[in-house]
């Protein structure tokens, strides 16, 4: 797959993969704007910068993958083969994805379960920033954020790792995390009215068809390039 298509793929999971961003984040995103300080900044820039934060967490996972990929590209096998077998391992990570998304299949909750242990090392440490008083309280709280467990995050660091190159990983989780910002950002301005369409099952369901079309994309793309 072409760089800048992967790129924008990365970029549409997000889109569509937010309203799982939603259910497990916007909780969290809607309490730590409400408590925080507005003598010091307005929520809606306490919001962006949560999120900036954040997207700094992901794009930094993305180039320890693909850090990660090339090394062991240079070690193991060449890059190529490394790049195929873990761009096929992304591409049934998408599926499964969309089906965890759209509710038909429950098995990320356990690869999320075994994420949530690196959370427990790390939560302790977030407590600390909380009330949030200042922006740069708010900008180290969304970068610990970053590290929730979550399923589509650990799928595209599979296309992080995939990429065989650190550059090429760090953009593909910073267009992923643009991809999820929008919502997110307008979940912490209509937290209400926004939790109630998210529990619509046809919007789920919806979601999965869509990022399972987009993993069948990506294998076909990997199977005729």
């Amino acid at each position: 797959m072409p760089e800048h298509s992967l790129y924008f793929s990365a970029l549409l999971a997000g889109l569509l993969g937010a309203s799982h961003c939603i259910g497990m984040c916007g909780g969290i995103v809607t309490a730590l704007t409400l408590g925080a300080s507005t003598k010091t900044a307005p929520p809606l820039l306490y919001l962006f910068v949560y999120n900036s934060g954040r997207i700094l967490s992901y794009t930094f996972a993305g180039f320890l993958m693909g850090a990660i990929g090339s090394t062991l590209s240079y070690y193991l096998l060449p890059l190529h083969q490394v790049q195929f077998v873990l761009g096929l391992v992304a591409g049934i990570f998408m599926i499964l994805l969309g089906l965890y998304l759209g509710r038909w299949w429950h098995g990320f909750k356990k690869i999320e379960h075994l994420g949530g242990q690196l959370w427990q090392l790390i939560e302790p440490l977030s407590k600390r920033f909380i009330p949030v008083s200042s922006l740069p309280q708010a900008f180290i709280l969304g970068m610990l954020w970053g590290y929730l467990p979550c399923g589509l995050v650990y799928t595209m660091l599979f296309w992080s790792i995939s990429t065989g190159n650190a550059s090429q990983g760090a953009l593909i989780m910073f267009s992923f995390a643009l991809g999820t910002l929008p919502l997110l950002l307008t979940m912490g301005i209509f937290a209400c009215q926004l939790r109630q369409l998210m529990q619509k099952d046809w919007l789920y369901q919806i979601t999965g068809i869509l990022v399972i079309a987009l993993g069948i994309v990506h294998l076909f793309t990997l199977f005729t390039a």
